[in-house]
């Protein structure tokens, strides 16, 4: 019994899928709708209102929760349904180029938000600016094409690759009215028509076409020597191109077209990380520089305060002029501004930072009350120079993704050049028919001829047994005298082919300027450090000097304020100095195209599933 009943789920369920099979060519894809929800990483990071971030963690969560990323991730299968229209031979509709970049944020202490150091030893001021106004909030839109906005021709006509079957049935009830006689005569007439048929075309261009056609007439007219009558007849109709369309390259080309399409979908997939991963490593590099400086801000006002304290009491006990109280007192009121400054900026870094790793930005509470606090440290750049600018280079050319899809883009615009120069042919045609045609139905008694008599079984064997055929085989040809239409798509489909080649080496040329640039730029900021590294301590050393004559009454509130302001700086510039290096290592990366490996990020063949590791600790 068990088994019985087992056999029968086997049998409906397959009955059921077969059946669903049958309806699935009219039946829409469903596509899954986006998810708006944070991952459950972050859930896991915040701890006591506040969310304690590491740098691989920062790339992780923007891996999974960035919307730029879930954005891009459609294209993927779009470029799957351009395969799936092409195959039925259609056109493809083409695909997003667009790229968006996070933003540049706040910049690190020396960011243009920031004007001069209250804290220096001439007035200043300290004005934080608006960042909207900075353009620091905005997300860059970067277009990858290297074709232009105006589309290629269609070239040459592609057949439908789709079987269809097409059917139709219609009665009519006809009145004539004859006006030879008198008095006049109404005829009416009943008219039955069924027709079906099936029509494929291939990619040698050869079009299918075979129809069946059915006639029931009943007409009150005595001068019919069949009446009532069914006609029907099978044909045949094969057309096969022999110049223009011809080739199975130049049918197939949009399946051509979009495989690459989606080739490039995957590579714009893949750009679209290496843009959100460099963007967080640098954001989060400005992150940690924002956070020392406030602690060296605490500290320049600590220090401030010292001095007020000191310089009370020796105005107190009349070692030195109330003057130097004044200045004193200046001292404070600026670090505390340079404080306020660098801790405005830090808040504003965050709020970029959390926008770029969460769906909903500071939708969510929890999110929008946790400060972040970073857990790692800005690291001293080492004294190892890069590798070699030509080593550079080949693997940038390798590993690059927007120089790969550049390749492609032309790779398209060639394949879409096949069919303007095959549109440019006369258009000749070799069709070929077979009918067999057939009538039955009711002769009348003067008629001898009895083959015709009977129903629709007598028309189905006329046909079968081909008692009737009608043949014909011909060449159609259309011959443009002029063809300025085809010459025009053909001239301007092969200029636009030689701008996107142009395009092409300006991006190879990019490339090769920004892996230039960036190692320029890391041994700029290795220089900077270990000057800024040297000045800092000089002048550490200066202030403790300068304290102990201020100590011993020889020197003034106004020197030992001067040279704290110098410390100060000298200590913001070497945190820049390490966030320089950092990001120019982060800039590097993206340039030769490794950043994605360097920090974890792997991307399956699929181009749709993103894992995030832990990266390699030499990293």
């Amino acid at each position: 019994m068990k088994r019985s009943l087992a056999l029968l789920l086997c049998l409906t369920l397959q009955a059921n899928s077969e059946t669903f099979a049958i309806f699935r060519p009219y039946v829409a894809r469903r596509v899954p709708a986006p998810v708006f929800e944070n991952s459950a990483r972050i859930r896991d990071l915040l701890r006591g209102g506040n969310l304690y971030l590491s740098l691989s963690d920062a790339v992780a969560l923007a891996v999974e929760n960035n919307l730029d990323v879930d954005l891009v991730r459609y294209a993927v299968p779009i470029g799957d349904s351009e395969i799936l229209r092409a195959q039925g031979g259609g056109v493809t509709r083409g695909i997003y180029y667009t790229i968006a970049q996070p933003p540049t944020g706040v910049g690190g202490p020396l960011s243009p938000l920031l004007t001069q150091a209250a804290t220096q030893s001439t007035p200043g001021t300290s004005v934080a600016s608006n960042a909207l106004e900075l353009g620091v909030l905005a997300e860059p839109q970067v277009n990858l094409s290297t074709q232009t906005t105006i589309p290629l021709s269609a070239g040459s006509p592609v057949p439908s690759f789709d079987p269809s079957l097409f059917a139709n049935y219609a009665f009519t009830h006809q009145s004539v009215i004859s006006a030879l006689g008198y008095p006049a005569l109404v005829s009416p007439t009943q008219i039955q028509t069924g027709n079906a048929g099936y029509q494929e075309g291939f990619s040698t261009g050869t079009n299918v076409v075979l129809a069946f056609s059915n006639t029931a007439e009943t007409v009150n007219a005595p001068d019919y020597v069949i009446n009532p009558f069914i006609a029907s007849d099978l044909s045949l109709t094969v057309t096969q191109p022999l110049l223009r369309g011809f080739r199975r390259r130049i049918n197939q080309r949009y399946i051509r077209i979009a495989a690459t399409e989606k080739q490039i979908s995957s590579l714009l997939f893949r750009q679209q990380l290496i843009e959100v991963v460099y963007g967080i490593v640098r954001l989060y590099t400005d992150l940690v520089a924002l956070y020392e400086d406030v602690k060296v801000k605490e500290e320049t006002l600590a220090f401030a305060q010292k001095l007020l304290e000191d310089t009370k009491s020796e105005v107190d006990e009349g070692v030195i002029a109330p003057l130097e109280l004044s200045r004193a007192r200046a001292q404070v009121s600026g670090s505390r501004q340079d404080l306020i400054n660098s801790r405005g900026l830090l808040e504003e870094q965050e709020a970029i930072v959390k926008n770029v790793i969460t769906r909903r930005g500071i939708e969510d509470a929890d999110v929008r009350s946790a400060r972040i606090i970073p857990t790692e440290t800005l690291a001293a750049p080492p004294e190892t120079e890069p590798p070699a600018l030509a080593q550079l280079l080949d693997a940038a050319y390798k590993s690059r993704p927007d120089l790969g899809q550049a390749v492609l883009q032309t790779k398209l615009t060639e394949i879409g050049l096949e069919g303007s120069k095959d549109n440019l042919r006369p258009e000749l045609d070799l069709v070929g028919s077979a009918q067999n045609n057939a009538i039955a139905g009711q002769t009348l008694p003067l008629n001898s001829n009895s083959a015709f008599n009977g129903g629709y079984g007598t028309v189905l064997d006329q046909i079968a047994t081909r008692k009737n055929p009608t043949y014909s085989i011909g060449l159609n040809l259309t011959l443009p005298l002029r063809n300025r239409v085809a010459q025009a798509d053909e001239i301007h489909d092969q200029i636009q082919l030689r701008q996107v080649q142009i395009r092409e080496r300006q991006l190879r040329n990019q490339v090769q300027l920004e892996v230039e640039d960036a190692v320029i730029a890391m041994r700029r900021a290795q220089a900077s450090y270990e000057a800024a590294k040297e000045t800092r301590a000089l002048q550490e050393q200066s202030l403790a000097l300068e304290q102990t004559r201020f100590t011993e009454g020889v020197s003034t509130a106004f020197f030992v304020i001067q040279y704290e302001s110098y410390v100060a700086q000298a200590r913001s510039s070497e945190v820049v100095a390490k966030s320089a290096y950092l990001k120019a290592k982060a800039a590097l990366e993206r340039a030769v195209g490794s950043i994605l490996e360097d920090h974890g990020v792997t991307l399956e063949p699929s181009a749709n599933r993103v894992e995030v590791h832990e990266p390699a600790k030499n990293h």
